[in-house]
C-alpha cells in the first residue's frame, strides 16, 4: 500500500517557485502518478496521487471563482486533519485567495469573531457539532457567501435550519464541477506577487482576542527551502499527520513542506488512533508538540511500575547505559566498545520495544512550542528516537533555530536557521530578523508596529546565546513575577520544576507578583489520575476507557464526566501526599526564593471549555489569574488554606 524505495523528487524551493499554488503545480508536474496523501475512510488505506490531490483542487478553484470571489477573499476551513482540509486549502491558493483555518471545538462566540474579523467569504465545514456553530456564528457574519459542509449527508441534514435563518448553505458538489483549467490558474498565479499574504494564522489568545497574522508566500517559501536543507530527507521518507491543520506548525512545516519536498504524508483516522496509525504507517518523521512525548514517557513508566523487580531494574538498566552512551552519539565521537556492547544488548531486550509502538521506523521527531523535559529527551535519544527541539512563532512563520542532525545541544532550541539572524535585547528578549518575519497583524497596525520595530521581530521571549550559537529560551517577557522583595522571578521555571517531578502533574501555575513569597495552583493530568485511582479502586476499568475515549476524540475537551471521575481521586489523602512531595521536588531544583511555599491543588485540569487553555493548549495566564484571584488570596491567609509543601 505505501510506497517506498523510488527516488525522491527534486524539493521545489523559493528560486523556482513564486508562490504557494505555483509550488503545487511544480509538484504535481513532477510527481503526478506518485503518492501524496494517504488516509484511511474505512479499514484500509487508500492513497491519492499528486495529479488526483492537484486536480481536486482545482475543482475548488474554480468553484471559489464562480461564487464571484476576488484574489486577496479571505477562505476558512474548519473541520480535523484530513485531506479534504488539503484539497480546500490548495483550492483556495490556486485561486489566489487567503487560507485560514479555525480550531475544532471552538465556542460560537469564538468562531464569530473570527469570521467577523477576517470577513470570510466562504467557510467549508466538516462534523455536525461544528456546522451547528457555524450557523450560530454566521448570523452575524454578512461577508460570508457561502457556508460549505464537506459532505452531502451534512448539507441535506442543516438545509432546512439554513435556509429558516437565511443563511448561505451550499451543496459540496458546487466544489467539484470539473477542474480549473491549467492555463486559467497560470492566469491567476501570475498576478500573486511573492509578497502578497497567503495564509492568515490566528494566534491562540493568551493574553486577548486572536490576532490575525499576515503570513507571504515568500515568507512560506523561504522557510520551506532552508528546512529542507537543515534536514535533508530522503527518499523514503513519510509522516503521520494528527495535530489541527490551523496550527501555524502543522500547516506549514507539516502540509507545506510535504509539496515542497515531495515526501508523502499519512492522515491519522482521528487523534484517537494515532497509536494504532503508527504502526501501520511506519513513519520516519514525526513532529508533535511535547505533551505527545510527556504522555508517552508516562504511559511507559507507569506501566513499568506494575512490573516485577526483575524487569524494573533490567528497565532501569537500559536507561542507565542509554544515558551513558548519549554524549558520544550526539557529539558524533566513537562509542567504546564495552558501552557499545552494553548498549546492543539494552536495545534488543528494551529500546527496539519502545521504538516499536511508533512504527519502528522513525529517524526525525521534532517538537516545539514549549520546552520538553531533559530527562524526556534523554529517554527518547537513548531508545533511539532523537527528537529536534525547535523554535519559532507565528510571526516567524513558525521557525526560526533548530537542533539539527550533527548539530544538538539538549535543553536549548539550537541555533539560527540562514539566513535568519538573532540578537539578544538588553533586557533579555529574543529579536529575529530577516525573511521569515511576518506581514504584520490584519486590521491592527498598533500591534503591527509593537511586533516589529526596525525590521527585527520581537518575540515576547527571553533567553540567551551560548558561545557555540545555541539558543536556550528561560522565560516569556510579560510572564515575569517581581515580588514583594523586589527579586524577578521566571514563572515558567518554577511551574517547569514541579511539572517534571511527577507524571501526576498536568499544569502548575505560578503565583507571587507583588507577594511576599510564591504560591501555586497544582492541577492534575487527567488519564494518569485515573490509572492511579483504578490502582486503589477509586474509578473503575470502564469509567477509564469511556475517559480515555473523551480525551483522544479532543485532546482539549475536560466533560463534566471527566472531571467527576478524577474529583474522586484527587480528595485521597495519598493523592495529596503524592503531589505534596512533587511540589517539594520541583523546590529541590530552585532556589530558595522562587520556591512554592504554599499550594493549592485542583480537583480537575485547566480545560479550554473554562477560557483556561487555549485550543494549542497554552494556559492563558491572566485568565488563571483572574478566576483565581479569590484563591490566591486565601492562600495567603495565616489562618492556612493552602497546603504546606
Amino acid at each position: 500500500m505505501f510506497e517506498t524505495g523510488s527516488t525522491l523528487p527534486v524539493t521545489i524551493t523559493a528560486q523556482n517557485a513564486r508562490t504557494l499554488g505555483d509550488m503545487f503545480r511544480l509538484r504535481a508536474a513532477r510527481s503526478a502518478s506518485r503518492q501524496a496523501l494517504y488516509h484511511r475512510p474505512g479499514e484500509r488505506w487508500e492513497a491519492i496521487t499528486w495529479e488526483g490531490f492537484y486536480d481536486a483542487s482545482r475543482a475548488v478553484a474554480r468553484g471559489l471563482l464562480a461564487l464571484g470571489l476576488n484574489a486577496g477573499d479571505r477562505v476558512a476551513i474548519l473541520g480535523p486533519t484530513q485531506p479534504a482540509w488539503a484539497i480546500y486549502d490548495l483550492g483556495a491558493q490556486l485561486a489566489g485567495m487567503v487560507s485560514f483555518g479555525i480550531y475544532p471545538k471552538q465556542s460560537v462566540e469564538q468562531v464569530r469573531y473570527l469570521l467577523e474579523h477576517s470577513e470570510a467569504k466562504v467557510l467549508f465545514v466538516d462534523e455536525p457539532g461544528e456546522v451547528e456553530t457555524v450557523l450560530a456564528a454566521a448570523t452575524s457574519a454578512p461577508a460570508l457567501k457561502a457556508i460549505v459542509p464537506w459532505t452531502a449527508a451534512l448539507h441535506a441534514a442543516f438545509a432546512p435550519k439554513a435556509a429558516a435563518a437565511g443563511l448561505p448553505l451550499v451543496h459540496p458538489s458546487t466544489f467539484a464541477q470539473g477542474p480549473l483549467s491549467r492555463a486559467e490558474i497560470d492566469a491567476v498565479q501570475a498576478l500573486i506577487r511573492p509578497e502578497d499574504t497567503a495564509i492568515f494564522v490566528y494566534t491562540s489568545g493568551t493574553t486577548g482576542p486572536p490576532k490575525g497574522a499576515m503570513i507571504s508566500h515568500a515568507n512560506i517559501l523561504s522557510v520551506l527551502s532552508s528546512s529542507s536543507e537543515e534536514l535533508a530527507f530522503r527518499q523514503d521518507d513519510r509522516s503521520l499527520n494528527f495535530l489541527p491543520m490551523a496550527h501555524s506548525a502543522e500547516r506549514i512545516l507539516g502540509f507545506y513542506s510535504r509539496i515542497s519536498t515531495g515526501v508523502p504524508g499519512a492522515y491519522a483516522k482521528s487523534v484517537g488512533t494515532v497509536l494504532d496509525d503508527l504502526k501501520s504507517v511506519q513513519p520516519t518523521i514525526f513532529g508533535s508538540v511535547p505533551r505527545i512525548f510527556e504522555k508517552a514517557y508516562a504511559k511507559i513508566h507507569s506501566e513499568m511500575e506494575k512490573q516485577s523487580a526483575a524487569v524494573q531494574r533490567l528497565f532501569a538498566w537500559a536507561k542507565e547505559v542509554g544515558k551513558r552512551r548519549l554524549p558520544y552519539v550526539i557529539e558524533g565521537k566513537p562509542v567504546p566498545l564495552a558501552l557499545r556492547s552494553q548498549h546492543a544488548l539494552a536495545d534488543r531486550l528494551v529500546f527496539s520495544r519502545i521504538r516499536a509502538a511508533f512504527g519502528g521506523r522513525v529517524r526525525l521527531m521534532i517538537t516545539g512550542a514549549a520546552p520538553t523535559a531533559p530527562a524526556i529527551l534523554e529517554f527518547f535519544w537513548s531508545a533511539g528516537l532523537p527528537i529536534y527541539e525547535a523554535y519559532g512563532m507565528t510571526e516567524s512563520t513558525v521557525i526560526t533555530h533548530i537542533n539539527r542532525p550533527g548539530a544538538v545541544r539538549l535543553g536549548t532550541v539550537g541555533r539560527v536557521i540562514d539566513p535568519m539572524a538573532v540578537r539578544i535585547a538588553d533586557d533579555g528578549e529574543i529579536l529575529v530578523k530577516g525573511p521569515f518575519v511576518f506581514r504584520g497583524y490584519y486590521k491592527n497596525e498598533e500591534a503591527t508596529r509593537e511586533a516589529v520595530k526596525d525590521g527585527w521581530l520581537h518575540t515576547g521571549d527571553v533567553g540567551l546565546v551560548d558561545a557555540d550559537g545555541f539558543l536556550k529560551i528561560t522565560d516569556r517577557k510579560k510572564h515575569l513575577i517581581i515580588t514583594a522583595g523586589g527579586k524577578n522571578l521566571s514563572p515558567s521555571n518554577i511551574e517547569k520544576a514541579i511539572k517534571d517531578s511527577d507524571p501526576l502533574v498536568s499544569q502548575v501555575h505560578a503565583h507571587g507578583d507583588r507577594r511576599n513569597y510564591v504560591s501555586a495552583i497544582v492541577a492534575p493530568s487527567p488519564l494518569e489520575t485515573l490509572e492511579w485511582g483504578k490502582d486503589r479502586g477509586l474509578v473503575t476499568a470502564d469509567e477509564i476507557k469511556a475517559r480515555t475515549a473523551e480525551l483522544m476524540e479532543n485532546p482539549s475537551g475536560r466533560t463534566a464526566a471527566l472531571n467527576a471521575a478524577m474529583a474522586k481521586v484527587v480528595v485521597h489523602p495519598e493523592f495529596r501526599a503524592r503531589l505534596q512531595k512533587a511540589v517539594r521536588a520541583g523546590n529541590e531544583k530552585l532556589a530558595q526564593v522562587e520556591q512554592v511555599r504554599r499550594f493549592v491543588i485542583l480537583e480537575r485540569d485547566f480545560s479550554q471549555e473554562a477560557n483556561e487553555m487555549t485550543p494549542t493548549m497554552k494556559v492563558k495566564r491572566k485568565e488563571v489569574e483572574k478566576a483565581y484571584a479569590a484563591t490566591f488570596d486565601r492562600i495567603y491567609d495565616e489562618d492556612g488554606f493552602a497546603l504546606e509543601p
